[in-house]
């Protein structure tokens, strides 16, 4: 870990927002998950949640371009049941779908802790999920075609949220908290080190400013960290 890789590293992590998320509902195209994680990546999204068949969306994140190992993602058996977590720690879900009540992608308060809802490439959001949805929300189309490709959209969507966000200085801190920040900034600059101490119950060793180890748990072993 040389100092600025580790700077560039912490650096990230410090501007990753945890209360904005995409809920992907049975998204599970391969190229489609790269492209959604990759918009997650730039836009400073921790964690996403995803629904689907059991290991769909597993198998897509191990080629979603080298994005993996930067944005979290949580499964859940059922959209219903993604929807009542989400709700219960205060988000708003804003689901992209056209409706008789959908407004302006721009419209909705994005600085508010808020997931947005992608549906199946092929069907978009299902009646169930639209109406765990606080609001819908949709981008204009002014051709022929009636919506874009959904990881065109969430990007799109995404960088008005961002927009919102750097505009509201919510970029300017980290929000993580400290703890969530040390162990996740652990994970991302020495990920086999870290897959073992959870492996054998122990805590992550501190890093100094530099992002060295203050000491290896493993040093010795015969294994490489």
């Amino acid at each position: 870990m040389t100092p600025e890789r580790y700077a560039t590293l912490s650096t990230a992590l410090a501007r990753r927002q945890p209360d904005l998320s995409v809920l992907a509902d049975n998204v599970h195209k391969p190229h489609n998950v790269a492209a959604l994680m990759r918009s997650c990546d730039a836009v400073g999204v921790f964690e996403i949640h995803a629904v689907g068949g059991a290991g769909t969306f597993r198998r897509a994140v191990g080629i979603s371009g080298g994005t993996a190992p930067w944005v979290k993602v949580r499964r859940h058996a059922t959209i219903n049941d993604a929807a009542t977590e989400l709700k219960g720690i205060g988000f708003q879900i804003v689901a992209a779908h056209f409706s008789n009540t959908a407004v302006d992608y721009r419209e909705p308060d994005y600085t508010r802790p808020t997931a947005l809802l992608l549906g199946a490439e092929l069907w978009g959001v299902s009646d169930e999920a639209a109406a765990l949805a606080d609001l819908h929300a949709v981008l204009p189309m002014r051709g022929l075609v009636a919506s874009l490709n959904v990881s065109v959209a969430a990007a799109l969507f995404l960088y008005e949220a961002a927009r919102q966000r750097e505009a509201a200085g919510m970029y300017a801190r980290c929000r993580l908290p400290p703890a969530l920040y040390a162990d996740t900034l652990f994970e991302w600059c020495y990920p086999e080190i870290a897959a073992r101490c959870r492996e054998k119950s122990i805590a992550y060793p501190p890093l100094t400013s530099e992002g060295e180890l203050s000491s290896n748990p493993f040093a010795g072993s015969g294994r490489a960290p």
